[in-house]
């Protein structure tokens, strides 16, 4: 195996030694499916749905934002059919306790009822919904049940009707939704690939019956788009088209992603039809219809077409794909790697880094006084530690896009020097026009080409 291959191990070393993401209650053993995002890793993850925010509401004036309750009446649950259906076939083996879902452990091994562990007897499959259940109030009795909800999309259509009257929405028009879910996963797997709390980023698109495929069409063109506008490596990426659908689904699509552990869903487009409206009329007893003012008053329960994105399954891809242990040693020098992550600057947890070519001088102070006027337009960063090149190469191992160097000739002629992350070329740029040059760089940004790794 390439020594420099891209492995899930080495995403979750830098993650922890460089502040992007720590094992919950690590101090007490850790918790199984959850994790902590720490001082690089938050930013990246605000940026991350920033952009994404960004994409799906200010670049479309169809569109419009909403933050639901994680609590919801528990009749949503039953009308959306999550408590029926919503569950994963399970057994255990008898002797060492282990539990594995049926539906994707050796089928062999499970005719057998044969643990693929131990060897011992397996239990027969017993259904286990995937809600976490709780009780609101002091009694714990079936009037005061609530369910954590395992999905956004839901918050959005029970709210359908009130965005459609207050903010006078016409078909077609998007509702989009960040927000966590919870999943009761038996098996929590592949760092923050999957994990039992996670953030969904969701847009629900209501458009007429009949102009449903257009639109799903679009909706799979523009979520393409958006990875190639943020730099992600387009041979990473593919479409999984499902043959089996769901009950509610007329067509659906899966970006893929090729993260270390092979190709994995990243973000569904799906054709719901009008079947989650339809059941939340009946179970709510409300009229749903969306009446059309423009077409003589034409009644009718919109389809749905739904882009659905893990906000911290981006997160694992944004990181395994600017991830580089890259040589720059110069012909006939040693081989010298250094590891970098090649966010585009819109991305990246930290835009730019302000470092001193030493601490005495006053170069300090002046370099503290620059990053002061950068603060009020980007993320900004300061080191004073070590040698210049080994504070280059700790930015470039969080993904820092430019480095700004104080030197002496700062002090005499009020230039700086622009140090940029990927390609390592320096220029000198005048303090005034600091400010400026970097807004450049950052909307002209062209990502690395890349050779190919595994």
């Amino acid at each position: 195996m390439d020594s420099h291959e891209i492995t899930m191990e080495k995403i979750v070393s830098l993650c922890k030694r460089r502040g992007f993401v720590f094992q919950s209650s690590e101090i007490y053993g850790g918790q199984a499916g959850a994790w902590d995002y720490g001082p690089i890793g938050i930013e990246l993850k605000k940026n991350i749905q920033n952009a994404w925010w960004k994409e799906m509401t200010q670049l479309h004036d169809n569109i419009v934002g909403l933050d639901a309750a994680i609590l919801m009446h528990p009749r949503v649950w039953e009308a959306s059919g999550h408590v029926a259906n919503f569950s994963d076939p399970l057994v255990d083996c008898k002797q060492c306790k282990m539990r594995y879902r049926a539906d994707t452990m050796d089928q062999d091994a499970l005719a057998a009822k044969k643990c693929p562990s131990c060897g011992g007897e397996l239990t027969e499959p017993r259904a286990f919904n995937l809600m976490f259940k709780t009780h609101i109030g002091p009694a714990e009795d079936t009037a005061s049940i609530v369910y954590l909800r395992p999905e956004t999309a839901q918050g959005i259509y029970v709210n359908y009707k009130n965005i459609v009257q207050s903010n006078r929405m016409k078909v077609p028009f998007g509702i989009a939704q960040v927000g966590k879910a919870f999943r009761n996963e038996i098996v929590t797997k592949n760092f923050i690939f999957r994990t039992c709390e996670f953030e969904q980023m969701e847009m629900q698109f209501f458009v007429k019956p009949g102009e449903d495929d257009k639109w799903f069409q679009y909706w799979r063109d523009q979520r393409w788009s958006f990875y190639k506008k943020y730099g992600i490596r387009m041979e990473k990426l593919r479409w999984y088209h499902h043959e089996k659908l769901a009950h509610y689904a007329k067509d659906a699509y899966d970006i893929e992603y090729e993260f270390p552990m092979g190709f994995q869903e990243l973000e569904g487009i799906h054709n719901r039809t009008n079947f989650d409206l339809t059941q939340h009329t009946e179970y709510a007893g409300k009229d749903l219809q969306y009446i059309d003012q423009d077409n003589g008053a034409e009644r009718y329960i919109p389809y749905i077409i739904e882009t659905s994105a893990g906000l911290t399954r981006n997160l694992l891809m944004f990181l395994c794909d600017a991830y580089e242990e890259q040589n720059v040693a110069k012909e006939g020098e040693p081989e010298d790697y250094r590891t970098v992550l090649h966010f585009h600057p819109k991305i990246a947890p930290i835009t730019v880094a302000v470092l001193p070519l030493m601490k005495k001088d006053g170069l300090a102070e002046l370099a503290k006084e620059i990053q002061n006027e950068l603060k009020e337009d980007f993320v900004t960063d300061y080191d004073q530690s070590g040698t210049i090149g080994k504070r280059y190469r700790r930015q470039d191992e969080v993904g820092t896009p430019f480095c700004i160097t104080v030197d002496h000739d700062t002090k005499e002629d009020g230039t700086v020097t622009i140090r940029f992350r990927d390609s390592m070329e320096q220029v000198r740029v005048s303090r005034s026009e600091l400010v400026q040059r970097l807004r450049d760089e950052i909307k002209n940004y062209q990502s690395p080409s890349r050779e190919p790794r595994s």
